[in-house]
């Protein structure tokens, strides 16, 4: 791809626009929304029709599969919103207006979609465009460029790529699992209908998904600062001209941090 041509640029920032786009208003989404929205909404409203009337089951246990659903859909939604606009063909671009930066060339514009950012601009952004240190040019009279040594790559450095983008719901469906088996154990003691008891094991399984999730998010935090370190010599080495080989997207997120 050659990103100095500006027809084919202009092409693949539009084709992508559309994919982002439909990433993240697709079917997904909506139902997603949608279930989201009635899962709220329902407890509050569902006793009050005639058809669920006198009947607790109706009238408050289906907020839990709705907000289960929700979450399903949501996670997918962005998930597939991620992997659009992680598309090869974007990161590449993002690198060359990160490498752009370095020599000192300031993009005139930026679209707030490229880096995952609302589109007032605002938020941190889910691809930020990758920064590195200014470079620092060779003497021209000689052509010789800086000495740098690029540090191997620690095995710590290639789990933490591995593991940096897994993960992240654990919270949200750990609260909702919670909560379905907490309405349904209500229903089970107003209502005397002892199905309903069964919605007690979510409760367990929602410890584990929040157990899940913290062993995760420490083995993140153990092999982060090995990671990092990794990524600002890569970094430091490229800037002194040596030939250093792409970071990766969890690495680049961990130097915009």
């Amino acid at each position: 791809m050659d990103y100095t041509d500006d027809a084919a640029v202009s092409d693949l920032l539009g084709r992508h626009r559309v994919a982002v786009d439909r990433a993240t208003h697709g079917p997904a989404g909506w139902i997603g929304g949608l279930a989201l929205a009635a899962g709220v909404i329902w407890p509050f409203v569902g006793h009050t029709a005639t058809a669920t009337a006198g009947r607790p089951l109706l009238a408050y246990a289906p907020a839990g599969p709705l907000l289960v659903l929700a979450a399903a859909c949501l996670t997918l939604a962005r998930l597939r919103w991620k992997r659009a606009l992680m598309h090869k063909e974007l990161a590449g671009y993002r690198e060359a207006l990160g490498l752009a930066r370095a020599y000192g060339i300031e993009p005139a514009h930026v679209p707030p979609w490229l880096e995952g950012r609302r589109e007032d601009g605002g938020g941190k952004g889910a691809a930020p465009i990758p920064r590195y240190a200014p470079v620092e040019r060779a003497d021209e009279g000689t052509g010789t460029p800086p000495s740098a040594t690029l540090p191997p790559k620690p095995a710590a450095v290639s789990e933490y790529e591995r593991v940096a983008d897994q993960g992240g719901w654990h919270d949200e469906v750990g609260w909702l699992l919670l909560f379905a088996g907490g309405i349904g154990a209500a229903v089970a003691v107003s209502s005397g209908e002892p199905l309903g008891l069964a919605a007690l094991a979510l409760v367990p399984l929602a410890v584990v998904v929040w157990v899940a999730g913290h062993r995760q998010g420490s083995r993140k935090a153990d092999l982060r600062p090995e990671a990092e370190a990794y990524a600002r010599a890569v970094v430091a080495a490229r800037a002194a001209g040596a030939e250093t080989p792409d970071l990766s997207p969890q690495l680049r997120a961990l130097l915009d941090d």
